[in-house]
Formats: structure tokens, sequence, C-alpha cells
């Protein structure tokens, strides 16, 4: 049986993420104004901020009882030990960067967590209107499509997904080992979002996405998704992922996850 809770929570979080959505929509012709945080290339805007501000006052007038974890810090008190209570895991703005210069290639990332479990996700493409979701065990839908399952490929047809940063020398990993996997595939891309990588990978427009460095906001959603149609997914050292902790990850349809661990270890 449907445990009910977690329908009424699923259809809560879907009605606030488009309507996060609508409101990213009508600001993409105001001013913005722009604040660095870590460094020039890790930039927020009030936009992040009114629309996790946005999700907390739904959540807290709501579901007062439940936790919340957002980017911008707004609201991220939780429980002692994260295997209890409902957790809300929030990306107002996930790729910030392309939001502030290109208007495009940016998502909304909403994730519920309930006793500890990847229960409800959602990643939503406000500019193509396109909302990726998963609830627990009940499959991942593109919209009102249903997702298949992932099926395998070879490395010679893989088109992955990573920060150009790791060609170059680094603090990460050796960016030799990065040379060869990128000759050895079919292409690389990058978007600049975390969330809408793991939903390419999900609906199969990319076959695997690498990072060295996310947080449980770029990934909680995205896990839900993932897990709905049998993608594997890991720590760059082959170990399983934590939400609740930042970690290197790489999530890939089966067949070519253990090669590029190999490539890189």
């Amino acid at each position: 049986m449907k445990d009910p809770r977690v329908a009424e929570i699923a259809e809560k979080a879907k009605e606030w993420t488009l309507e996060a959505g609508s409101r990213l929509n009508l600001s993409r012709q105001e001013k913005l104004n722009v604040e660095y945080k870590t460094s020039a290339a890790d930039i927020v805007t009030q936009k992040d901020k009114e629309i996790e501000q946005f999700f907390i006052e739904m959540i807290k007038t709501t579901y007062p009882g439940h936790y919340i974890l957002g980017e911008e810090g707004l609201s991220d008190v939780l429980p002692s030990d994260t295997q209890n209570g409902v957790v809300w895991i929030i990306d107002p703005i996930d790729g910030t960067t392309n939001f502030v210069h290109q208007k495009l290639n940016f998502a909304i990332s909403v994730a519920v967590y309930i006793e500890g479990e990847p229960t409800i996700g959602y990643i939503y493409d406000p500019i193509k209107k396109e909302l990726f979701s998963a609830i627990k065990n009940q499959g991942a839908f593109l919209n009102d499509q249903s997702l298949s399952t992932l099926t395998s490929c070879g490395m010679e047809e893989a088109v992955i997904c990573f920060n150009h940063l790791w060609l170059v020398p680094n603090e990460k990993i050796g960016y030799e080992k990065m040379q060869r996997l990128v000759s050895d595939v079919r292409g690389v891309r990058y978007l600049g979002s975390a969330a809408l990588e793991m939903a390419y990978v999900a609906c199969g427009r990319l076959d695997s996405s690498l990072d060295f460095r996310l947080s449980p906001w770029d990934i909680a959603a995205g896990i839900v998704i993932l897990n709905e149609v049998g993608a594997e997914m890991t720590t760059l050292e082959n170990k399983a992922i934590n939400v609740f902790a930042k970690s290197s990850t790489i999530f890939s349809r089966p067949g070519i996850h253990q090669h590029i661990i190999n490539y890189l270890s």
C-alpha cells in the first residue's frame, strides 16, 4: 500500500516547485544583484535567497515538524540523527552562473528524505518546462512520460559530463587520468548544473556525470530519480554516497561505471 503521507508531501513539493519555477521565469528580465560567496566563480543572487525563503515559508507553515537543508543556509537545522524525521533538501537555483549569464540551463532541485531514505525528488527546468520527478518505488518521470530503466553501453559509445577544470592541473585528481578517459569516450559535455546533469543521465541524454565536490542540495533529488531508473552511483573511491555530506560523485548508466572508476583510480 502506498503511504498517503508520501503522496501528500509529493503533491505539495510538486506544487511549490512549479510555483518557484514560474517566479524565476518572471524574474529573468529583472536586474540581478549578484554577490560572491567563496570566489568570483561561486555566486549567489537575491533570487536564490527569495526562492529558498519561499520554500521555507511553505514547508514550515504546512509541515512545522519537518527539517530543511538549503544551499543558502536560511534554514539548515537538521535532526541530530539524519536517519530520523522528514528532511527537505533544496537548491533554489542549481546553476546560478547559468541563470545570471545565459538565462537557461539552471534548475530547481527539491528532495524529501524520510527516515534517511531518498523518497521524493523533483528537478525542474523552468525554461524548458521539464519536470523530472520520482517517488521511491513508483518510477521516474519527465513531465508525464515514464522514464525507462537504463540499459548498458560501452565506453566508446558514452557521452560523459564533467567540469573542464579536471583536465588541467588541480588538487582533486591527476588530470592525465581525465585526459585518458576523454580520449576513449564518444564525447564530453558540461552543463553547469549538477541537478540537470543527473536528470539527463536518468533520461539518457548523458551516460555519466562526474564531480569531485558536490553538496547535499546538488544531488539529493537526483539520487531519488536515478534510483528509479537503475543508475549506478558511488564516490570516486567506489564507496556509497552519503547525501548529507560533501562528496565526490559518479552517476552512470550500467556498463561504464566501473570502467570510469578504473580510469581514475
